[in-house]
């Protein structure tokens, strides 16, 4: 056999790889467009349960819920966006699907048990994060944005020392402003919440362990704290309950991995390759060179 036929035959896996994976992202990419499609059908209806948070503070204040268009192109762009993300959030599974068929295949049976649950814990711990920063953390946030209106219970002008002239100030808000605000708290909180399944699986792959996250916690603190001061108003209740959940989830994932890590010696220990004794002599060891 000549050197060019060896060539040929060792790029073979890699040509029918790639081919493969093209089939996938154009099934993906095709997913896409039909849940884009369908959600631009229903982008008004949408777009009304998106602005709920906000139509309830405006409500308790005893104001009409009303946005604007500040442009003649802004109602498309907003049916645009709300597509895109309505898309994506109906083709996810799909999208899920197709890379675990391209994944699997170069998976041993265990490892394939394993990456399983990830894969679906994930979209599920997305729209738990989605749904928290929808119900809970935007209406806070728009409560502390409309609380620097200027107007008195009958809707006359404020007049006070620090109004040198009648002025009232009310919401007008832009219906894109508003929509690409909502959109921000909903994918930062969603993503946020990937954190324990992100960490666990990091520590299945033996790239973390629970000591090691346990260690960092002073700087998860400060890396939490400056997420909560980027992704949040400038509010401090809201950045607190992003501080307090965000670290919540850290201390999870601590102990989910320590979880895996358990399991992981149990089982070398019950097929044979864990040592107690090794372990026990090191540990002694690192205990005299403390000493």
């Amino acid at each position: 056999m000549s050197s060019s036929d060896e060539i040929e035959d060792s790029s073979a896996p890699l040509i029918e790889h790639l081919a493969e994976l093209r089939t996938r992202l154009i099934h993906s990419v095709v997913a896409f467009v039909i849940g884009m499609v369908i959600c631009f059908t229903v982008a008004t209806p949408l777009f009304n349960f998106l602005t709920a948070p906000l139509c309830q503070v405006l409500g308790e204040r005893g104001q009409d819920c009303d946005l604007i268009f500040i442009s003649p192109q802004e109602g498309f762009f907003v049916a645009i966006k709300i597509s895109f993300l309505g898309g994506f959030i109906l083709a996810f599974p799909y999208i899920g699907l197709q890379m675990w068929r391209f994944v699997a295949p170069g998976l041993y049976k265990n490892e394939r048990g394993a990456f399983l649950p990830f894969l679906i814990a994930s979209p599920f711990m997305f729209i738990l994060g989605a749904s928290f920063a929808f119900y809970v953390v935007t209406p806070l946030a728009y409560d502390f944005f409309l609380g620097f209106q200027q107007f008195g219970n009958e809707g006359e002008a404020v007049v006070g020392e620090e109004v040198s002239q009648g002025l009232s100030v009310v919401f007008q808000g832009s219906a894109q402003e508003y929509l690409n605000l909502t959109i921000k708290f909903i994918v930062a909180f969603g993503l946020c919440f990937q954190l324990p399944v992100l960490l666990t699986l990091m520590g299945k792959a033996g790239l973390v362990s629970s000591e090691g996250l346990g260690n960092m916690r002073k700087y998860a603190v400060v890396g939490i704290l400056v997420l909560a001061a980027l992704v949040t108003p400038p509010d401090v209740i809201t950045q607190v309950i992003l501080f307090v959940v965000v670290y919540g989830l850290y201390e999870v994932s601590i102990f989910l991995v320590r979880r895996v890590e358990t399991k992981r010696e149990e089982k070398l220990r019950a097929e044979g390759y864990y040592d107690d004794e090794e372990e026990a002599d090191l540990e002694d060891e690192l205990n005299t060179d403390g000493k």
